[in-house]
């Protein structure tokens, strides 16, 4: 179902997504104050690499063990101790940040300011300056009513490359969605390299397999949501009669007792509430956010740390 928006036009930033808005809020991720970065990538289970050469960091030093190349023999220290010692290195790597976008027939709603699907196009544009900012290379994998994939780059290029895409599928469906479940799988198969996933969807859909696949995702990669929702999902309507728009007829739907008006909130955000217990179980930090929400804070929180469940 759509809210009935009047002379609305294409690209203007509340039923389709303005790409000069997108390419313009790299001035407010500019601006922002960005905590120091730690350039290794975050993998669950991850040991000290034994080699030794070019993007490589010193990390600690142990004592020798038969085999350990000599050229790393950390000297002082077996000076000291009198015992010989090996030199261990991490290996440096650029950070890199997949954002999963969600573009399901169902984003395409809103009663606040905007479209959920431009809402979130805005968010995953700061998300992919955000990146660009704290050094990373940033990609975009969009599924459901429109699918794309823009392989992880680094530098303004990166971002724009993001900013170009999240315009094109907003004007491009395929009509063939597939559930969460499915994008995530092929996630796992082509991450390319990404330490970060940013997840921003509705939740509508999210399937009982997507669990499975996130834990999966989980164990290699630090996984992190956004939540996008229209005010109506989060909250019961005031008494009225609504205009709505389903499979192109226009309607009234009329909503005046407390339990009509309950009823449509539960489900209508049926979705979000689901990946966001989701998110939950498995401790995954996510952020709700309606489409009249300014997306810059819960971005940056979710990206600068553990982001915090709210």
């Amino acid at each position: 179902m759509n809210a009935v928006v009047s002379n609305q036009t294409d690209g203007d930033g509340r039923v389709r997504v303005s790409l000069a808005e997108l390419i313009a809020l790299r001035g407010r991720v500019t601006r922002l104050r960005m905590p120091p970065q730690d350039s290794r990538a975050t993998r669950v289970g991850t040991q000290t690499s034994r080699l030794y050469g070019r993007g490589m960091d010193y990390a600690e030093s142990r004592a020798y063990q038969p085999g350990d190349d000599v050229r790393r023999m950390d000297w002082r220290l077996t000076a000291r101790s009198g015992r010989l010692h090996t030199k261990l290195f991490q290996e440096e790597r650029e950070g890199q940040l997949l954002i999963l976008l969600d573009q399901h027939p169902s984003m395409r709603f809103g009663t606040r300011v905007r479209f959920k699907s431009v809402q979130a196009a805005r968010a995953a544009a700061l998300a992919a300056w955000h990146a660009v900012k704290a050094g990373e290379r940033v990609g975009l994998m969009v599924f459901g009513e429109s699918s794309h994939l823009q392989r992880p780059r680094g530098g303004v290029r990166g971002a724009l490359d993001v900013c170009g895409a999240l315009a094109q599928c907003d004007t491009a469906a395929s009509g063939q969605g597939q559930p969460l479940s499915q994008a995530l799988q092929h996630v796992i198969k082509l991450q390319h390299g990404a330490n970060r996933v940013l997840l921003i969807s509705d939740g509508q859909s999210s399937d009982q397999a997507a669990r499975d696949r996130l834990l999966e995702m989980m164990r290699h990669t630090a996984v992190r949501t956004l939540i996008v929702a229209d005010v109506l999902e989060l909250q019961p309507a005031p008494a009225g009669s609504y205009p709505v728009e389903h499979h192109g007829e226009r309607r009234r739907l009329i909503l005046q007792t407390e339990h009509q008006r309950k009823a449509f909130q539960q489900s209508l955000g049926e979705g979000q509430a689901r990946l966001a217990a989701i998110a939950t179980s498995l401790g995954i930090p996510y952020r709700i956010i309606d489409t009249a929400a300014d997306p810059l804070d819960a971005v940056g929180a979710l990206l600068r740390n553990a982001g915090g469940r709210r």
